[in-house]
């Protein structure tokens, strides 16, 4: 499955049963991130287009929220491509 980050128009690689901060950081894309299980929300972004589910029942994000289509990387898969709004993310390779 394919994941585009916008606006970098940055993209990675992720698998079924891999979080999305997990396959980012695998591809060398920054997210921002701390607790990494759910509750403290520093990942949270917008899901533009495409369908993920999260890993644990009730991560920390309102009705309203998960309505809108935010999520948060550090516990959600991807079950299909994804486009997110992510505009704290950054590739630790250089372009130059």
């Amino acid at each position: 499955m394919r994941v585009r980050l916008e606006p970098s128009g940055l993209e990675f690689e992720t698998e079924a049963g891999t979080t999305l901060l997990k396959a980012a950081e695998a591809a060398g894309i920054e997210l921002p991130s701390s607790c990494r299980n759910g509750t403290c929300r520093t990942c949270i972004c917008q899901k533009l287009s495409g369908e993920t589910r999260h890993t644990i029942e009730w991560p920390g994000l309102s009705v309203d929220e998960k309505d809108e289509g935010w999520i948060l990387p550090c516990v959600a898969e991807a079950l299909g491509d994804l486009v997110l709004d992510a505009p704290k993310a950054f590739s630790l390779f250089s372009d130059s």
